[in-house]
């Protein structure tokens, strides 16, 4: 049976998660076994429930209960719908609802590293991205462009905040990814290694290759490795690295946003 429930008022304590709790703190909301996160807009979600992840609540405008919703909560019947108009959402959340949906959700157990490299020939490796908006559309490029996995060093900004998820349009629950935890972003190169990846840093240094150069094609097993907005990848990390690898730039150009140079790199190695 559907469990539609009209928000009549806006201290209700089962809303306090999409209007009390920080992101940090739904990531702990279950300790010690994990947290939650929200989703946004019902493509979003529906992606989410497609990879099996479970909802603990939805909450949208009434018109979406009938409308663009009404698959996702036939799809979740002992789910509790919370709803109202958006003059009451846009008061209850702090800001206008423009996709008309959110959705809590519990956090996946996310695979080992070698688990993301088994059968996998080319990975994206994301090195201390701090902006959510990159993240994601380093995402969904990964995702459109033919990366098999993506692994995040544990100083990159969490793939599950909601900008993330959204930017990504929800591809961050299409492609297996994972967090590397207890390990400094140096010991990356060792890892790769010894899971049977040669290694290729995004990075403008003097031996850098160009990122047409055909010998990155004949690898047989790749991992792109991208750094930070500002600082780039650490010294060692290039270092250590197979290749160092350049996009050739024009008019006096010296870098590219993250994600449009990941963009890039995907297409032209995958």
């Amino acid at each position: 049976m559907q469990k539609i429930i009209e928000i009549t008022d806006l201290e209700m304590p089962e809303l306090e998660i999409y209007t009390r709790y920080t992101e940090n703190q739904l990531r702990t909301y279950y300790e010690p076994r994990g947290g939650i996160f929200i989703a946004e807009s019902p493509k979003v979600v529906e992606r989410a429930l497609d990879a099996g992840i479970r909802p603990l609540s939805f909450l949208m405008e009434k018109k979406h209960v009938q409308g663009e919703a009404k698959e996702l909560i036939v799809r979740c019947p002992d789910t509790p719908v919370y709803t109202a108009e958006p003059e009451v959402l846009a008061g209850l959340t702090g800001f206008p609802m423009t996709r008309g949906m959110l959705a809590a959700m519990v956090r996946p157990e996310i695979p080992s590293v070698e688990e993301i490299c088994r059968g996998a020939r080319r990975i994206a490796v994301l090195a201390n991205i701090e902006n959510p908006t990159n993240a994601g559309a380093v995402f969904r490029s990964a995702a459109a462009l033919g990366i098999d996995g993506v692994i995040f060093t544990g100083d990159c900004t969490d793939p599950l905040y909601r900008r993330s998820i959204r930017v990504s349009m929800g591809t961050v629950f299409q492609l297996p990814w994972t967090i590397l935890k207890g390990k400094k972003t140096e010991d990356l190169i060792e890892l790769l290694h010894a899971n049977g990846f040669s290694t290729a840093a995004l990075a403008l240094t003097q031996d850098s290759i160009s990122i047409d150069d055909p010998v990155l094609k004949k690898e047989e097993k790749l991992a792109i490795i991208l750094g930070n907005e500002g600082d780039g990848l650490p010294e060692q990390v290039m270092k250590e690295s197979d290749y160092t690898v350049l996009i050739p730039m024009f008019h006096g150009v010296d870098s590219l946003n993250a994600a449009a140079a990941a963009a890039i790199a995907f297409w032209e190695l995958r």
